[in-house]
């Protein structure tokens, strides 16, 4: 991902990576529009942060129009006009009454990696939890669209990074 602090200096598109996207987060608490590169090769996929005051914050923009002036305005440019959607709130629904309310498969597995990718940004992934084998069988599983196969270990799991991950977004500005 692109990193616009002086830490790492802008280094192009994503620092050797993929081109960037806006994406479009729609929270409980917060919402936004992010920058989000793909990485090239064997690189990881990251969201757009910048060092501010020794600190890695996520640019946060109110519109798709702002984030690609803001990318315009560095010299990096977004592959596409539109955005992609993460309706996070679903998820947050879903964290707040595990056991009454469904699972929102899709949305957890998008919300999961989009967790990934902003601690990667961040230089933040000792906020989530340390993954696992219960964490690659309930993703897998996920994946497959069989969450409700899901064993008490593998929901812990789940819940338990999907709760770090919003928490990381909520404070990630």
């Amino acid at each position: 991902m692109v990193d616009s602090g002086k830490a790492d200096g802008a280094r192009g598109t994503s620092g050797g990576g993929g081109r960037l996207h806006a994406y479009r987060v729609r929270g409980a608490g917060r919402s936004g529009v992010v920058l989000w590169a793909g990485g090239r090769g064997d690189e990881p996929d990251r969201v757009l942060a910048s060092a501010e005051a020794g600190r890695r914050r996520v640019p946060v923009f109110v519109t798709v129009r702002q984030a690609r002036a803001y990318a315009r305005r560095r010299g990096w440019g977004p592959a596409a006009p539109g955005a992609g959607t993460l309706e996070l709130v679903r998820v947050q629904r879903w964290l707040a009454d595990p056991l009454r309310r469904r699972v929102p498969a899709g949305t957890v597995l998008e919300a999961w990696n989009f967790f990934e990718d902003l601690a990667r940004g961040l230089g933040a992934a000792h906020r989530l939890p340390r993954q696992g084998a219960v964490h690659d069988s309930a993703y897998e599983k996920l994946f497959a669209g069989g969450c409700a196969d899901w064993t008490p270990d593998e929901q812990r799991a789940v819940l338990e990074l999907v709760a770090a991950g919003v928490d990381l977004w909520d404070s990630s500005s």
